[in-house]
């Protein structure tokens, strides 16, 4: 996915070029002792950028639930790696002696070696299982999923987190073919929904692939959770750094700053239901790449960055 002509900042890897790299440090204002995670640990490149501007007695606490991220990590007594997903924040800063830490970043981008990797799913390029599973000691997968939802589930999945334009022929055609055909492979579902695929076949299945990720991993639940956990971790001063793909991320992030909660609210100028806002956003608009990285990097047209202090 990556565009790899012209310059590339040098803390990218080949692994995954990270996006909004510069403007993601400077919102972190990293201390040289201070205590940073990345939730997202990934190719390691924002974590490589945090690494630089710590000292001695600072620390990096690295999620990642993708083995094949293990491989990344530098060899650095700074550096505590953590083989499990963002959502256990607080169980393991705490399980590894961290009560509060002065940031947090997370990049819910899935990295480029994911889709270069055509054995693990994620791309509509390759021939591959249909897994997806970013963390494979977990049992459900995209076949699984296809096979046992309801053509309802189906269509609520497709049209929430593909945006879909027929999601609902989409579910129906799933449902109604799934008995006859297998679907244990990536060209057995490309042939499989070919008759119902609308506008650019390359774009449909790219929503198509990225709703069933998203539900496959439970990305929204596993940012719901970490994002509940933030105010409870963060140092007084300390920042949150989160970098959306998805509307409905981004969206999740928004009014979890803004209110403690992930409902809109309510703009009601009688309500005297004032909420809890443990947090003070940094970002009144989310940031978003510059025309030079987007040409760069294109998966970073669609990055948002926002920033969140603690109180």
């Amino acid at each position: 996915m990556n565009d790899n002509n012209g310059p590339v900042n040098h803390h990218s890897s080949p692994y995954h070029v990270p996006v909004l790299f510069y403007e993601t440090l400077e919102a972190l204002q990293v201390k040289p002792e201070g205590i940073y995670v990345d939730c997202t640990f990934g190719g390691g490149g924002h974590s490589r950028g945090i690494l630089d501007k710590l000292g001695a007695e600072g620390k990096l606490i690295a999620f990642d639930h993708d083995a094949d991220a293990i491989r990344n990590i530098p060899e650095d007594e700074r550096v505590v790696f953590v083989a499990n997903n963002f959502r256990h924040i607080q169980r393991f800063l705490r399980l590894h002696g961290f009560a509060k830490v002065d940031g947090v970043l997370a990049d819910l981008g899935v990295s480029s070696h994911q889709f270069d990797e055509g054995d693990r799913g994620f791309s509509t390029r390759f021939e591959g299982p249909l897994d997806m599973r970013m963390d494979q000691r977990q049992e459900n997968t995209a076949s699984s999923i296809l096979k046992k939802y309801t053509e309802q589930q189906l269509h609520k999945l497709f049209e929430q987190y593909g945006e879909v334009t027929n999601s609902k022929t989409l579910a129906k055609q799933i449902v109604q073919q799934r008995t006859s055909s297998p679907l244990q492979t990536i060209a057995q579902l490309k042939s499989l929904i070919s008759p119902v695929v609308k506008g650019n076949p390359n774009k449909y299945l790219a929503q198509v692939f990225q709703a069933l990720r998203i539900e496959v991993n439970d990305e929204m639940g596993a940012l719901k959770e970490m994002l509940e956990q933030i105010p409870g971790v963060l140092k007084p001063g300390g920042r949150a750094a989160i970098i959306t793909f998805h509307s409905l991320e981004d969206r999740l992030v928004k009014n979890f700053f803004r209110n403690g909660n992930f409902d809109a609210q309510d703009e009601n100028p009688l309500s005297n239901d004032e909420p809890v806002r443990e947090l003070k956003i940094i970002t009144k608009k989310p940031i978003i790449a510059s025309a030079d990285e987007v040409k760069r990097n294109p998966r970073s047209r669609s990055a948002k960055l926002r920033v969140a202090e603690r109180k």
